[in-house]
């Protein structure tokens, strides 16, 4: 069988811890964010700095951080980079067990001091599936009587041991932006990482794959047509908050998202699902 329980961090967050004979995983409730994903008799899945000390109001660096109601800096001055969601704390709403599979349901209270970010009538879930493979969802849905547009991504953080030996594959016939420029057509199916990378692709293939020294993790992505490719390389490592100046060579991210053209537009009463599985090949 399994276990579910509910525990709390020395500094203070909140999580769930998931043990059955498919996987591990840790979940806390600020950002319904999952740090931990291993996968009985493999290596993990998820990567987190070892710089980061779990404090609360910090969205963790690493695991999958949910950037909700919007991806990147908000057009509004002052707003918080990725939205508010990240830095929340979410409720638990279910746990099913269902064949050593765990599902687990995380919803967002908008509260007072969030509608001055997100003024709209909206219900907000994640979703997690534990199992052999990891699948996170975003559910979005509109109960207000006119139209609401969002961006969102999930800021999925993998292992890779070493960046230079990493190539990511899935990209052909693709298109991307990078720095504020472009777009750019990929020119062949892989992606090296020599250099930082800020990738936000669009018309991309549903199914990526990273290709490390452990193996195979292969990313698929439903009801999404754009990701971002990032690895932030030497001097913007040395910018960044809890990470360390060489942690760029043993991380990647490739999230799954609905960004730029690929935004989600929900009509009075429609709901979307963003979701993203991820697994050892």
């Amino acid at each position: 069988m399994g276990s579910v329980t509910t525990k709390k961090h020395p500094n203070g967050l909140d999580y769930v811890e998931v043990n059955t004979d498919l996987c591990q995983a840790r979940i806390f409730m600020q950002g319904a964010q999952i740090d931990q994903f291993t996968p009985t008799g493999k290596a993990p899945l998820l990567w987190v700095s070892e710089a980061d000390d779990y404090q609360i109001g910090n969205g963790i660096r690493g695991g999958i951080p949910v950037c909700w109601p919007w991806f990147g800096m908000n057009e509004v001055e002052g707003f918080p980079q990725h939205g508010f969601a990240r830095t929340r704390i979410w409720n638990l709403d279910s746990v099913k067990m269902r064949n050593q599979l765990v599902d687990l349901t995380f919803s967002l209270k908008i509260t007072e001091q969030d509608k001055q970010y997100w003024p709209h009538d909206t219900a907000v879930k994640v979703l997690f599936t534990l199992g052999e493979t990891l699948s996170v969802s975003i559910v979005n849905q509109n109960n207000t009587d006119y139209e609401v547009s969002l961006t969102q991504a999930l800021h999925t953080y993998f292992p890779v041991e070493d960046i230079h030996q990493l190539k990511a594959s899935g990209f052909s016939q693709s298109k991307y932006i990078e720095f504020g420029e472009g777009p750019y057509k990929q020119p062949d199916d892989y992606v090296i990482f020599d250099k930082e990378t800020d990738r936000v692709y669009t018309d991309l293939a549903l199914v990526q794959q990273l290709h490390t020294p452990q193996g195979t993790i292969e990313v698929s992505r439903e009801n999404s047509r754009s990701a971002v490719l990032w690895n932030p390389w030497i001097e913007k490592s040395t910018r960044l908050s809890r990470f360390k100046a060489d942690d760029y060579l043993t991380m990647v991210c490739l999230e799954a998202a609905n960004v730029l053209e690929d935004k989600v537009i929900l009509a009075p009463g429609q709901s979307h699902t963003l979701t993203t599985h991820i697994r050892w090949v």
